[in-house]
């Protein structure tokens, strides 16, 4: 259920700079990792081999930094919900970084703030900020420009 609920485009204009809330905990797990290498065709060690990982910079395997920018697209409607619209669709993404790697077996969680809402031909286009933070963790694992239209 998502914790913020727009009831219309009109209350989405209002809410610009507004925290949106933060999703539930999601556990990166190894057949995560793994899966999404067999979708994308990047199999690199640091993600998939955990026993050479072990040895590696990170002590063991990490997700891959588009696997978590992947899960913010999870997290968003689990935050922010926009009813009386009757569509809403991913147009792209701003600037992304990667502070942190996300080892395996670790909980990340997305937090999110309305940064920008732009009229549009039948509705609007809305500019939300994604945190990724890592549980017990020092920096987020993903900040995302995330951009989506919300269509009347």
């Amino acid at each position: 259920m998502a914790q913020t609920v727009f009831e219309g485009v009109d209350e989405v204009r209002a809410a610009v700079g507004r925290d949106l809330g933060t999703s539930e905990w999601m556990e990166i797990t190894q057949q995560r990792v793994d899966l999404f290498a067999e979708a994308t065709g990047d199999h690199q060690w640091i993600h998939v081999d955990p026993e050479r990982a072990a040895a590696g910079p990170f002590g063991g395997t990490i997700a891959h930094g588009y696997l978590t920018l992947s899960l913010s697209n999870a997290f968003l409607p689990e935050i922010v919900e926009v009813r009386g619209v009757s569509m809403g669709v991913n147009y792209g993404a701003g600037k992304v970084r990667f502070p942190a790697p996300v080892r395996v077996g670790s909980r990340i969680r997305g937090s999110a703030v309305l940064t920008a809402v732009d009229d549009v031909a039948g509705g609007v286009q809305t500019t939300i900020v994604i945190t990724v933070e890592i549980e017990g963790g020092t920096k987020p694992a993903c900040i995302v420009e995330s951009i989506s239209r919300f269509l009347i």
